[in-house]
């Protein structure tokens, strides 16, 4: 490659392996558990894709359910119990956008059903659960894709071929980073109130402990053990998917994590968290993230003996080491560039119907998404429990 180089979607096509051609007339049914901000957003996706329907929403809360109705079509039936969507012999598919501790049981419900399944991150709620769930899956011969995008996001895939040919060279740091911004309670307006008339908390909570309401629970669910798992599992889950897949390393072999409050003292789970993963493949990752800020974003650095890569949801850049325009702190010119202008999370959708269609193993499979989840769960332990963790 040249010394300077601006690789775009369509150049890099050429690297990347093609999917298979949909077929035509092969229609598939849909339905959708879980009908939340991000339930929604998968399904509009998947509903803008040729050749799918939706016939079926299900969510706790009515507002929702009615709301995705609309937006899905009138041919799509309102439920409460999501095994109602599951009974019916109709559906080929569904999409859970339900919290993390609804991920599993649901999951193995719908492939016991006979239903392929995209289910988002993570795809477990606790650490024990992840054997089970791959069990389960592959047992059942289902398609189950996860909702860890980067694997189906162009930039990304070629980024990994980049460090598997050694372009960086041997690479002993990766460097993940997510900033986020919660301090300023949108869920307080009350114009957002929740309708407790039109709530089934119980359903809601389904294994977790009997509670009484509480709408920040409810609202951000992701920041409560019972619900979620915090900054690691909401977050860094994505970026160590990536990590791990990019380095061949599914297992850490120790993990040492820490957090604090600092600001959103009325959630359960640190607003500030920091980790260090050590891999038996000769690298260490890291991960700093914070809720309380966010500017920068998220992404990931890769530091190499021959560069170093930098890699966000908008683009890759490349930078050699060996470049003679640099100084000891600033980076030189980037010798590769490539920006995206697509979204990881329809792409992955896209991927997810095809392999319905060929019945083939999705990029985003249960298998890594397991692997994922398994590593942002041995941080959150060793958070908890204050001490470093070796699986």
């Amino acid at each position: 490659m040249n010394r300077r180089e601006f690789v775009t979607t369509a150049a890099a096509g050429t690297l990347l392996a093609n999917e298979r051609a949909l077929g035509a007339n092969d229609r598939i049914r849909l339905g959708l558990i879980g009908a939340g901000g991000r339930g929604s957003y998968i399904a509009h996706l998947a509903k803008t894709s040729p050749g799918t329907e939706f016939v079926a929403a299900c969510d706790a809360y009515e507002p929702r359910r009615l709301e995705a109705v609309d937006k899905l079509g009138t041919q799509t039936k309102s439920y409460l119990d999501y095994r109602e969507v599951l009974d019916r012999n109709d559906i080929d598919a569904v999409m859970i956008g339900a919290p993390d501790h609804w991920h599993v049981p649901m999951t193995l419900d719908a492939v016991a059903a006979g239903k392929d399944v995209y289910v988002e991150k993570p795809v477990t709620h606790r650490l024990e659960e992840g054997d089970k769930l791959i069990s389960g899956v592959e047992k059942s011969k289902r398609v189950v894709a996860t909702g860890t995008q980067q694997r189906s996001w162009d930039h990304y895939t070629l980024a990994k071929q980049l460090v598997q040919e050694g372009r960086l060279g041997q690479i002993t740091l990766a460097e993940m980073y997510w900033y986020q911004n919660y301090v300023r309670p949108t869920w307080q307006d009350p114009e957002s109130q929740v309708d407790l008339s039109k709530l089934d908390w119980k359903r809601f909570l389904g294994s977790a402990p009997e509670q009484p309401f509480n709408e920040l629970r409810f609202r951000r669910w992701r920041f409560f053990w019972d619900f979620g798992g915090g900054i690691f599992t909401d977050l860094m889950t994505h970026w160590i998917d990536v990590v791990q897949w990019f380095m061949n390393s599914p297992m850490p072999k120790m993990v040492s994590a820490s957090g604090a409050t600092h600001a959103l003292r009325e959630w359960q789970c640190p607003d500030t968290v920091n980790a260090a993963i050590q891999f038996s493949q000769n690298y260490t990752a890291v991960y700093d993230g914070t809720m309380i800020s966010s500017l920068e974003d998220g992404g990931i650095i890769f530091r190499g003996t021959k560069g170093v890569m930098k890699l966000t949801r908008a683009g890759m850049w490349v930078y050699s080491e060996f470049s003679q325009h640099r100084s000891s702190r600033d980076l030189p010119d980037p010798e590769i560039v490539m920006k995206s202008s697509d979204d990881g999370t329809r792409t992955n959708v896209q991927n997810w119907l095809n392999c319905i269609r060929s019945r083939a193993l999705p990029n985003a499979n249960v298998r890594a998404g397991v692997e994922a989840a398994r590593t942002s769960h041995l941080a959150n332990l060793s958070m908890r429990e204050g001490k470093a963790i070796t699986p």
